[in-house]
């Protein structure tokens, strides 16, 4: 028998509940809009494609100041080819061991590596970007962090980007 089949699904919305619970702040308020992003389609294979990575584990690299309160909506511009021993991981919300031992389990910079290697994809943009999630203002997240990181994005002429949530 499978492991998923023994193991059931975990509830992700649950379990991030009772954490900020546990951490004594106000009850998460999950964001919600009526408004949908259109569908975009890739114009090419993945393997001709120029790949982003934004993600929100609090990673940053040695040398840049690490992430250190709750709704800092600040963002760390990392070089995609800065070594896993570069990396440094700090956050509020999540146990971080993982993510100090290998910073690939939130921030896949090496297996994007190797996914170019294989050929799987084309190449990846010249920069990373990673931000400490947890953030309660969802306006400030709207306003402010989404857009700046939307504008690197497209300054790196992605083709697409992968967002990793912790």
């Amino acid at each position: 028998m499978s492991e998923s089949a023994e193991s059931p699904p975990i509830d992700y919305i649950q379990r991030t509940r009772d954490q900020y619970d546990s951490l004594g702040y106000p009850p998460y308020s999950w964001f919600h809009s009526d408004s949908q992003a259109p569908f975009a389609p890739l114009q090419k294979p993945l393997n001709e494609c120029r790949v982003g990575l934004i993600a929100s584990g609090g990673i940053y690299q040695h040398g840049q100041i690490a992430f250190h309160y709750k709704d800092d909506i600040s963002y760390r511009v990392i070089d995609t080819r800065t070594t896993n021993d570069a990396l440094r991981a700090t956050h509020f919300a999540y146990d971080l061991t993982d993510a100090r031992q290998d910073p690939n389990v939130v921030f896949p910079l090496e297996t994007l590596r190797q996914c170019v290697t294989q050929g799987m994809i084309g190449s990846l943009g010249p920069q990373a970007y990673t931000f400490m999630g947890g953030i309660y203002s969802t306006r400030k997240v709207v306003n402010i962090l989404a857009p700046a990181l939307a504008d690197r994005v497209q300054k790196d002429e992605v083709d697409v980007v992968l967002l990793v949530p912790v």
